[in-house]
């Protein structure tokens, strides 16, 4: 029998109130989000939703490397490529963009401990939660068209609300964030030592949840470990170098941006390593997330997440993607074949068809 994806448990609290557990558990692929982890995760969260005895949801993942490195793109990839098996594929992202909302629109505290490598599919679980904490481990990214798709799970509405345009940049670049990084874009809102987890934890069971709204039980108890753990919290790179960031994306065409920050390329600092991806990203998936981020402006997340399901679902049919998984994790060659090679080169009719609403076959 094989070991489950997530385990569940419950912890007792002193008052006898009950802290319900999730944690992710295939560390050898790094966490990567499953159908299987999304199947079991859905319904769980509507009991524990409706349980009166729960207070609080706490997310974790088994070993210390990932949280959730991103979704698991080679069953994505065998959708796309096996005869009959596009369903699949519709499925997974359907269900997990119901997850994050879920997750996004939870009524209790759910605190998600985002330790190690948070990207993608991860990234998804850990933004929705009420109370986001990041480690001196933490590393986020969102490299979405490193491999034909495009920054999804409800980013056209959370990058919208970064400071400045730097989730138009995190969007283009992937370009890898630290936990100071994640506190200043609004991705995480705690950043506790990975080593005071278990104090944590022990201080959320000893806790009086019957005097206090739990989010303030929880607030209180991240707070202390919080102040305890500044020695250990890295400088924003993000913050550091975001004029220049501003600066860069200040255009009003895509070409003129990614232009501009492969400029910056030659440098040997963090935004000079931060663009690079663009040499070998997907023209295509540059235009969805340029499209995508700008028509996302005034979007509330609901829509947003409507809309990218739209996007998902062309994206398993144009080939694109595909070609990005087969490149990295297939054949392994890092040779992706582009659609288009440039975005000089790409029509604007056929960035339209991926938000076009008309399902294809």
């Amino acid at each position: 029998m094989s070991e489950q994806s997530i385990i569940f448990e419950e912890w007792t609290t002193s008052g006898d109130e009950l802290i319900a557990v999730a944690r992710l558990n295939t560390p050898r692929n790094l966490n990567s989000l499953s159908m299987e982890m999304i199947r079991l995760l859905k319904p769980q969260l509507t009991r524990w939703a409706e349980d009166q005895r729960v207070c609080a949801v706490w997310l974790e993942a088994e070993g210390d490397k990932a949280f959730c490195a991103g979704g698991d793109i080679v069953s994505l990839y065998r959708s796309m490529t096996e005869p009959g098996k596009l369903d699949e594929g519709d499925q997974f992202f359907t269900e997990e963009y119901e997850l994050d909302y879920q997750i996004h629109t939870f009524p209790k505290p759910v605190i998600c401990w985002g330790n190690g490598i948070v990207m993608g599919g991860g990234i998804g679980l850990m933004v929705g939660a009420s109370h986001r904490v990041v480690t001196e481990h933490s590393k986020l990214a969102m490299p979405e068209v490193s491999i034909g798709l495009y920054p999804d799970i409800g980013a056209g509405w959370f990058l919208n609300r970064m400071p400045g345009r730097t989730g138009l940049f995190l969007g283009l670049t992937g370009a890898r964030m630290n936990a100071a990084d994640a506190l200043f874009t609004g991705m995480a809102d705690r950043f506790v030592s990975h080593g005071l987890k278990g104090r944590v934890i022990e201080a959320l069971v000893s806790s009086n949840w019957q005097d206090a709204p739990a989010p303030s039980v929880v607030n209180s108890v991240l707070r202390q470990f919080e102040q305890q753990s500044q020695d250990a919290l890295p400088e924003s790179l993000v913050r550091q170098h975001f004029n220049e960031i501003q600066q860069a994306t200040d255009a009003d065409s895509l070409e003129q941006v990614v232009s501009r920050l492969q400029e910056l390329g030659s440098r040997g600092d963090w935004l000079g390593k931060s663009v690079k991806g663009l040499a070998s990203a997907s023209p295509t998936s540059l235009a969805l997330h340029w499209q995508h981020y700008h028509r996302s402006r005034l979007h509330g997340l609901a829509q947003v997440l409507d809309n990218e399901l739209v996007m998902a679902k062309h994206c398993l049919r144009k080939g694109e993607f595909a070609e990005g998984i087969r490149a990295l994790l297939i054949d392994k060659d890092m040779q992706p074949r582009w659609r288009y090679a440039s975005l000089a080169e790409i029509s604007s009719d056929w960035i339209n068809e991926f938000f076009s609403q008309e399902a294809q076959g």
